[in-house]
């Protein structure tokens, strides 16, 4: 063997043990090199799964809705599970990004979406850790989650395909808006869009939520303690939830605020005077509260009746109510100086005759203590205030009432229609042979009674619907006294004299003017409001009966309702005192005042008429609540023409059935009162009696199978119904004989037509 022979074989021999070693590792090396590649194909599979960003649209966070007050004022939020109330960035203070930042993303105005050193820091921590404390999902990929898939997964393999997706659209989101303006939409659509904890069932979503839920102040107000204790919570908002965990809130409020000195927001001494101070957070009602809690449900009822129920509680919207706070005021502080210290009820609404919307809706009612609003879902004996719709039938068939004239007497007979008859007032006095002008400035309930039967009960039901009466109205001659089987609200008795006010249109009342919706790329898009009018009477009839109702004020039962300024309107008074109304109304303005007691039929008093009781009310509210405007109702375009009347009773009167002329009540002005007087002996006063139980529901109320209605007054005969005027009464029973009069004047008993 040749010398080079043998030291080839002893490098060999040399290099033997190490060589197995060499093609192990080259082994490995390979595997390894084929691994990361079908780890890169895999992660660029997983990432070609995401759909492109231009292909999905951001997701409705939901908001809280809030209506406001005409002016602008907030009346309350719309309660819901999410509590949102985006802002510009304008709005949200530099501090609070500043903390968010520096906790949630350093490298935040470097990266392009994906923060690869912050996901390997990440990973390190959290094997060191043996848990999930650290994600490295940067702020770009968390609005992605939050805004754009929505997808929480975060163990697992699926954990890390959701991150890859988040990182590939974080990429695009960043790609659609570059550069310095980029970074910051894209931090204050985070700040927008992120939860920041939970607090009594409601989510906290976005900063403006955040300050008012934690701090009871709006995000632009926020300290640098308090937006570093905000900007803490996202990572884990129960956790750190500082009402339920103040020191592990404080231990993460500290550690973002030495984040901040860190990375150079603060200085150190800033820092530490922050970190020396409480948590200062501050349970609040901020999203709860409501201001005129009563209007804010109506407003609420109507939003779900116009757009339903979900799209209400999905929220967003900013719902601009009608309600004029000044006039609001005016109506609580009128109803409060002459009802405050007493049992008694009182409510005000008023309506905008030109649209039909609601300036004002009060009530002597705190919220809760009752079960329904007084003024929109109470429904009380209207009394003589229904005579105005007797009247205005009059006036649409076109009869005169200067020349129409009937006796005003007892009235104890048999209709051929309708059946006995029994009119009579408290004291037995009359006004004799009267127009339908002295009939109505004395607010005589004889003369009406027998118009009503001439022009037919049918009829005057009719145009109390047309004038906007929607609770049930009876064709039955009880009607034209007030006698309703349910009664009517303020809310529509004021609205069916608006008919009047606005020359015959009749409205539908609205509490809302514009609601405004958002946009799925912020902003609002806006919807006012159109006024539903109808035409129900010519302005020539409405005219006519303004004339009679102005002169009403001026010299007649609403003489206490005067305000310095031309206004029309008629008293209304149920038997026994139980209800005392005054609806009346202005060019501009119409307005209801109720007065009784709210659960019960119970009397508010003797001499608590309508014109004293109501009126007063309705004058000291209105001189406010008109304003500056004082002038005169405008005249009709087409005038009032009036065609021949020969009703049956306003032609011959009723046979065998003589009034006694020394009976008549003398007065030269005509404006005596024959709603109230005292008992004239003959009728059994039948005291306080509750009120049915339905009788302030929504849903209608049957008529009285006994004949006995709401009024003081009670008829045997089925179908009958109560709720009379002061001084009258009338019972028809079935056997066609009359039916003593069992209460004290008013109601009204009466078979079915």
């Amino acid at each position: 063997m040749s010398r080079r022979e043998r030291q080839r074989r002893r490098r060999r021999n040399k290099g033997g043990p190490a060589r197995p070693l060499f093609l192990a590792f080259g082994v490995i090396t390979t595997f390894a090199a084929l691994a990361a590649l079908g780890a890169v194909g895999w992660v660029i599979s997983v990432a070609n799964s995401a759909p492109s960003l231009d292909t999905i649209k951001p997701q409705d966070q939901g908001a809280a809705s809030v209506i406001y007050a005409a002016n602008g004022a907030k009346l309350g939020f719309i309660s819901s599970d999410v509590l949102r109330t985006p802002i510009t960035g304008g709005q949200i203070p530099q501090v609070m990004r500043n903390a968010t930042v520096a906790i949630e993303d350093r490298r935040f105005f470097e990266h392009k979406g994906v923060d690869f050193e912050g996901i390997v820091r990440a990973g390190v921590k959290n094997l060191e850790s043996k848990d999930d404390i650290q994600g490295g999902s940067t702020l770009t990929m968390q609005l992605i989650r939050n805004l754009y898939t929505k997808d929480t997964v975060r163990t697992g393999v699926e954990g890390f395909k959701r991150k890859i997706r988040e990182a590939k659209l974080a990429e695009e989101l960043e790609n659609e808006h570059p550069g310095v303006r980029g970074k910051r939409f894209i931090l204050d659509q985070y700040l927008n869009n992120v939860p920041y904890g939970t607090v009594g069932g409601k989510t906290a979503v976005g900063i403006q939520a955040a300050a008012r839920v934690f701090f009871d102040k709006s995000a632009e107000k926020l300290s640098l303690s308090q937006a570093a204790l905000l900007a803490g919570l996202p990572q884990a908002p129960s956790l750190y939830n500082p009402f339920l965990s103040p020191e592990k809130a404080k231990a993460r409020r500290d550690d973002v605020l030495r984040r901040m000195a860190d990375e150079g927001y603060i200085t150190q001494s800033q820092a530490d005077t922050a970190i020396a101070k409480s948590l200062g957070v501050k349970a609040n009602k901020y999203y709860t509260q409501r201001r005129e809690s009563y209007f804010y449900d109506y407003v609420k009822q109507q939003l779900v009746d116009e757009y339903g129920y979900k799209r209400v509680q999905a929220g967003g919207m900013h719902i601009y109510s009608t309600l004029n706070l000044k006039m609001q005021k005016a109506a609580k502080k009128a109803l409060d100086d002459n009802l405050g210290g007493t049992d008694r009820s009182g409510a005000i609404v008023t309506v905008d005759p030109a649209n039909g919307d609601i300036k004002a809706m009060a009530s002597t009612a705190t919220y809760g203590q009752f079960e329904f609003n007084l003024a929109s879902q109470g429904h009380y004996a209207a009394g003589s205030t229904f005579k105005v719709m007797v009247l205005m039938t009059a006036l649409r068939k076109g009869v005169d009432p200067n020349s129409t004239s009937y006796t005003s007497m007892p009235l104890k007979f048999n209709d051929p229609k309708w059946g006995p008859i029994d009119v009579h007032t408290y004291s037995g006095s009359y006004i004799g042979r009267a127009n339908l002008v002295k009939a109505t400035l004395a607010s005589d309930n004889s003369i009406y009674q027998q118009l009503d039967l001439d022009l037919g009960p049918e009829n005057v039901k009719q145009t109390a619907i047309d004038m906007g009466i929607k609770s049930p109205v009876d064709a039955l001659p009880a009607a034209a006294l007030g006698g309703l089987t349910k009664g009517v609200t303020p809310l529509e008795m004021a609205n069916a004299y608006a008919t009047i006010a606005s020359n015959g249109w009749r409205n539908k009342v609205s509490a809302v003017r514009k609601v405004c919706f958002p946009k799925k790329i912020g902003g609002f898009d806006c919807k006012t409001e159109k006024a539903h009018r109808h035409r129900a009477f010519e302005d020539g009839v409405t005219a006519e009966a303004t004339k009679i109702l102005k002169a009403n004020v001026e010299g007649g039962t609403g003489t206490k309702a005067q305000i310095g300024c031309p206004a029309a309107g008629k008293t209304g008074t149920v038997d026994d005192f139980t209800d005392a109304w005054f609806v009346g109304y202005t060019p501009k303005l119409a307005t209801s005042v109720w007065v009784g007691h709210a659960t019960e039929r119970r009397t508010l008093g003797g001499g608590a008429a309508g014109g004293e009781v109501a009126a007063p009310i309705w004058g000291q509210y209105m001189k406010v609540a008109h304003g500056d405007y004082c002038g005169d109702f405008a005249k009709p375009k087409k005038p009032f023409e009036s065609t021949p009347f020969f009703g049956k009773y306003a032609k011959t009167g009723v046979k065998d059935n003589k009034v006694d002329p020394s009976t008549y009540e003398k007065d030269p002005n005509g404006a005596t009162d024959l709603e109230t007087g005292k008992s004239d002996g003959k009728t059994k006063d039948n005291g306080s009696t509750q009120y049915p139980n339905d009788q302030y529901q929504g849903q209608p109320q049957s008529n009285p199978a006994d004949g006995t209605g709401t009024g003081g007054g009670t008829g045997t005969g089925t179908g009958g119904t109560g709720n009379g005027t002061t001084g009258n009464g009338t019972a028809t029973p079935d056997t066609g004989t009359p039916a003593p009069d069992t209460g004290a004047g008013g109601g009204t008993g009466a078979p079915p037509p």
